[in-house]
């Protein structure tokens, strides 16, 4: 997907722990890169590994075609584009808005709409893969939008991503498949972490718990991937609970406009919910297990000094 159309800078608003990693991933492909964050110590990063800051959204797109939006959620993505000192009062005509955040479908098909008022392009790109794969530039991308989009930030989704699908023509079919895997990365971590408090319930070592499930059917990515957190005791967050709490609250939405029911889905919400509302909503998402802790008095293993 070279892309030899666009060759101003690449812009991305959010260096946080997915757009700093692409970010870093866009200039070690070369690439000029302008990012904007709150956070002074996100910018720093970005400028000491070569990037160059912006004071604002608008001042980064007045500089670059191509703009990667990676926050945190719809009302973050509405004020970074439309509110003060947002990016679309400076995009050119025929720029391009990459928009990261996990939407609602119906949130990012308007979305489309409304830049296309302004003649911005727009590709409804959810990505996945962590902050590991951000960094690495290995990210799986969920993405729908016009041919043109795609050729003009070719070379920018290169740098970020092992695989790009591209699910249709117009923003919306990009959110709704992130929708889908969203629902299946909720319920995975809730279920993951309701198995362990079960073996630990049961008397049995939570490290073989671990070793023995990723050697047989009920193993999955987010177990594997999840559990050695909690082995560790160590809930720093590297996707926190109230990720989720938003995730599956857009999944359970979308339910609700089909209509279609969600149980499963339903059930792992009320789980994150409940961390949220024990004060863990900003630690990792591993920390739904604390909720097994609080009603089944288990006893997790604790972080070593």
């Amino acid at each position: 997907m070279n892309d030899a159309v666009n060759t101003r800078p690449i812009g991305v608003i959010g260096l946080g722990s997915m757009g700093g990693g692409m970010a870093l991933s866009l200039l070690r492909a070369g690439l000029t890169v302008h990012g904007c964050d709150l956070n002074p110590d996100n910018l720093k990063a970005f400028t000491d590994a070569g990037g160059i800051a912006a004071a604002s959204p608008a001042a980064l797109a007045a500089a670059c075609d191509v703009v990667f939006i990676v926050v945190v959620n719809a009302a973050q993505t509405e004020a970074v584009l439309f509110g003060e000192s947002g990016a679309v009062e400076t995009m050119t005509s025929d720029s391009v808005v990459v928009s990261c955040a996990t939407l609602g479908a119906e949130f990012a098909e308007k979305l489309g709409a409304r830049l296309a008022e302004h003649q911005v392009l727009m590709l409804d790109a959810p990505i996945s893969g962590g902050k590991a794969k951000a960094h690495s530039g290995e990210l799986t991308v969920m993405s729908s939008g016009p041919e043109r989009a795609y050729e003009k930030a070719g070379a920018a989704l290169d740098a970020i991503s092992e695989t790009v699908f591209r699910l249709g023509d117009r923003a919306g079919k990009g959110s709704a498949m992130k929708t889908v895997n969203q629902l299946l990365a909720g319920v995975h971590i809730a279920a993951a972490m309701e198995a362990m408090a079960l073996g630990i319930k049961s008397g049995l070592d939570p490290e073989v718990v671990y070793e023995v499930v990723c050697n047989s059917a009920g193993r999955s990515w987010m177990f594997e991937n999840r559990v050695p957190r909690v082995l560790s005791g160590d809930y720093t967050p590297t996707s926190m609970v109230n990720i989720f709490v938003k995730d599956l609250g857009i999944v359970l939405d979308a339910g609700k406009g089909l209509p279609m029911p969600l149980p499963v889905a339903a059930a792992a919400h009320q789980q994150f919910i409940a961390a949220s509302g024990m004060g863990e909503g900003a630690n990792d998402d591993s920390s739904v297990i604390k909720v097994y802790q609080a009603t089944s008095g288990i006893d997790l293993p604790q972080k070593k000094d």
